[in-house]
């Protein structure tokens, strides 16, 4: 929230400010321009200067900028016919002098806020939110029925303090049943005014038919009497217009508030894709847009009321009506969301499942007959061409162009009375066919995005409009070997894509701190631990090629991070990061939340730890050769390290890692605990059958790892038919892998 919306939640704050610019006749332009006059000041004044010479280049800069700014506004229904007057009232101010009463303004509310003990502005940034239930704001220090109290969330780095999630929509909640009584304080206005208006219509009618027998004194009278009155009712219609602009900028403001809030809700939704947390407040969202199709219904007939009575052929009123069913439109079409996102990587022939819902409630009455939607597959390219035209012009015969058949495709709305929600649910959708672009040099199946349109069409105020959204993208593949790539083509735009974009905009390239989130999201969803801040430095170096973060922020590219091959190897750095990440939710799961695996160490760094452990301590890390591979890397007690070839997913479907590791004598201590090996593992061994001989008479056996390397104290060894080692190797002494022979059948 900016710095003046969070002025707005406080009304006697709010009232000081506008008075404070109203000095200079710039509280509109304060309102109107919060953004870009917050963005502007705050810059100068973290680069505060004493130079009178730069002081003044600043002021006039700003002067100059700001009759910039007024030019677009004369496009704004609510503002042109004000924009006269605010222009002169700058050109009347001398440059210096209003920047300087700009620029104090500001800094006199960031120091009001300070003095708010839930605000705390640092340099002008907000870094805590809103306080509930604060008297100022409620207006008793009560909450609002129906509206979720924000709960607080204190900071994940041990700091103190919290913040307030929910702040925004709250103070937005709170401001409604403010705005409903502005509303209805209007409406009385205006049946009052329609009484005198219609008195006045009597007079003058009644005037007409008595004027032939009126003498010319009389005639005069009258005529003076009924210009005053229709002077005075002119003045009481603008004086009723210039409140309904006041409430219609208040309401838009309200709505552009609950309709970021709900950009914020999609936008979530995408990083929940990669695995982040997912704070679910659209019951809370839905509350305040209800409240909202009920005030802009409400402003809708007042001001039609007021389209009713003229008094000249002003048509500021049509701009207005205009306006207003523009809001109204935006509210009713950004209100109809997915709330079941598909799979975002879609195999063809394969069930899957997905909800739309639509925010309005029962307000308009579409709830009634609930509409069928329909649901198609659209092309990156088809997405942007209907993203272009927010509104689906109504043509009941016309269906837009599909990238592919899907079936089971048209679910009916519903509403559920109980839960106020309003959905329609798609459980059984298949796509049988997809239509794909042409291909453009390196680019692959895996990295073309389609997504979900799900549409339908209503009546609403005696008009058909079709409404429609698109839901996340989605890669779709035909066979599991296209997997890994295509969830790096989602995984990249969940991560790094704006709230507003053109579809399927994402950066060519991101910055390496934005990335490690996104990647210790995406694997601590996935195993159920976070990385820690040395896996993250070994995966910085493994895309970087070297081990030392610089000063500056380091930028990582899509062709780095997916595309161009690592060093000396034949794949990626996400098919590596992949095929770990798998290994590790298959086959390690309980060993790395444990914490005995250190994976993420490059083998240098883990021959020179263990060259400095004692006899029989090992390691568990991630193979960078191997995909999906792990090795055990370990000190023997002559003080060599050596490292075990690594195992990977058909190794251990054979035999898991913790009853590898029991089989190897020599292991005894794991790092980084030095923990016994049976102390830590113990847990996690296959449970052995004591008995020699089963219940069906069959005699018990099993198999395990045997190292020949091991047992004959790493001399020469005789080679081997190796059955599992992917890569088998000639036994070397020092810090080479070495080979063995995987299992050998025991008889117990």
């Amino acid at each position: 929230m900016n710095l003046w919306k969070r002025i707005a939640c406080n009304p006697e704050i709010k009232q000081s400010m506008i008075q404070y610019y109203d000095e200079k006749g710039l509280a509109d332009i304060r309102v109107y321009l919060a953004p870009w006059i917050e963005e502007r000041i705050m810059s100068e004044l973290i680069h505060n200067t004493t130079s009178t010479e730069l002081y003044e280049r600043d002021a006039h800069q700003f002067y100059e900028d700001l009759k910039q700014k007024l030019i677009p506004l004369s496009n704004d229904n609510l503002i042109k016919f004000k924009l006269a007057e605010i222009c002169t009232s700058i050109t009347q101010t001398p440059a210096v002098e209003l920047y300087t009463h700009i620029r104090t303004g500001v800094q006199r509310e960031i120091q009001l806020l300070d003095q708010m003990p839930q605000y705390s502005y640092v340099g002008g940034v907000p870094v805590n939110g809103t306080a509930v239930g604060t008297p100022g704001m409620l207006g008793g220090g009560g909450t609002i029925p129906g509206m979720h109290t924000p709960t607080m969330v204190t900071s994940g780095n041990g700091g103190g303090g919290g913040t307030y999630p929910g702040d925004t929509l709250y103070a937005a909640h709170s401001s409604i049943p403010k705005l409903g009584m502005c509303i209805n304080t209007i409406f009385a206005e205006i049946q009052q005014f329609a009484r005198n208006y219609e008195g006045f219509h009597n007079s003058f009618t009644s005037y007409n038919q008595r004027k032939q027998h009126m003498t010319q004194q009389e005639i005069q009278l009258h005529d003076l009497q009924l210009q005053e009155q229709c002077r005075i009712l002119a003045s009481t219609r603008s004086s009723i217009l210039q409140d309904i602009k006041r409430v219609i900028f208040d309401y838009d403001s309200i709505q552009e508030t609950v309709i970021n809030e709900l950009k914020n809700w999609q936008r979530n939704q995408a990083l929940a894709g990669n695995g982040a947390p997912f704070r679910d407040n659209l019951d809370d969202i839905q509350r305040c847009i209800e409240l909202l199709v009920e005030m802009v219904g409400k402003i809708l007939d007042n001001v039609n009321t007021m389209n009713q009575i003229r008094l000249d052929n002003n048509d500021e009123i049509s701009d207005i009506i205009a306006h207003v069913r523009q809001s109204q439109q935006l509210l009713v079409l950004s209100s109809f969301i997915v709330e079941k996102q598909p799979p975002q990587v879609m195999k063809t022939n394969t069930r899957f499942a997905a909800g739309v819902r639509w925010l309005i409630g029962p307000q308009l009455g579409i709830s009634v007959n609930g509409p069928q939607v329909e649901c198609i597959i659209l092309s990156e390219a088809q997405a942007q061409r209907h993203s272009a035209q927010r509104t689906m012009p109504d043509s009941s015969s016309s269906t837009p162009a599909s990238s592919g058949e899907i079936v089971n495709n048209v679910g009916n709305m519903e509403y559920n009375n109980q839960t106020r929600v309003f959905s329609a649910s798609f459980r059984t959708m298949q796509l049988k066919k997809i239509k794909r672009a042409e291909k453009k040099g390196t680019e692959s199946v895996m990295d073309e995005k389609f997504a979900l349109l799900f549409y339908t069409s209503v009546v609403v105020n005696d008009y058909r409009i079709r409404v429609w959204t698109l839901s996340l993208p989605v890669v779709v593949i035909v066979h599991g070997n296209q997997e890994p790539q295509s969830w790096a083509t989602i995984t990249w735009d969940n991560a790094f894509s704006d709230i507003v974009r053109e579809p399927f905009q994402v950066p060519e390239r991101v910055a390496w701190t934005q990335l490690a989130m996104a990647l210790n999201t995406k694997f601590e969803s996935s195993t159920g631990r976070a990385l820690t801040e040395d896996n993250l430095n070994f995966l910085h170096e493994k895309l970087f090629r070297r081990n030392i973060i610089n000063g500056e922020e380091d930028y990582i590219t899509w062709a780095q991070f997916c595309k161009e091959p690592l060093p000396d190897r034949s794949f990626t750095f996400w098919d590596w990061f992949f095929a770990i990440m798998k290994l590790t939710k298959d086959h390690l799961l309980s060993l790395w939340k444990a914490g005995l695996i250190v994976g993420f160490i490059n083998k240098g760094k883990a021959e020179r730890t263990l060259k400095e452990l004692v006899g029989g301590t090992f390691l568990l890390r991630f193979s960078d050769s191997e995909l999906g591979g792990i090795t055990v890397g370990f000190v023997n007690d002559q003080n060599v390290v050596l490292m075990l070839s690594p195992w990977t997913a058909r190794d251990l479907n054979i035999r898991g890692l913790a009853d590898r590791i029991h089989d190897l004598d020599v292991l005894r201590y794991i790092y980084p605990t030095n923990r016994l090996r049976d102390e830590a593992f113990q847990e996690f061994y296959t449970q052995r059958m004591d008995e020699n001989t089963r219940r069906d008479g069959y005699v018990t056996n099993t198999i395990r790892a045997h190292v020949p390397a091991i047992e004959n104290n790493f001399g020469g060894v005789t080679p081997q038919h190796n059955m599992q080692s992917p890569h088998p190797q000639d036994i070397q002494m020092g810090n080479d892998n070495i080979n063995f022979t995987d299992f050998e059948s025991i008889l117990y």
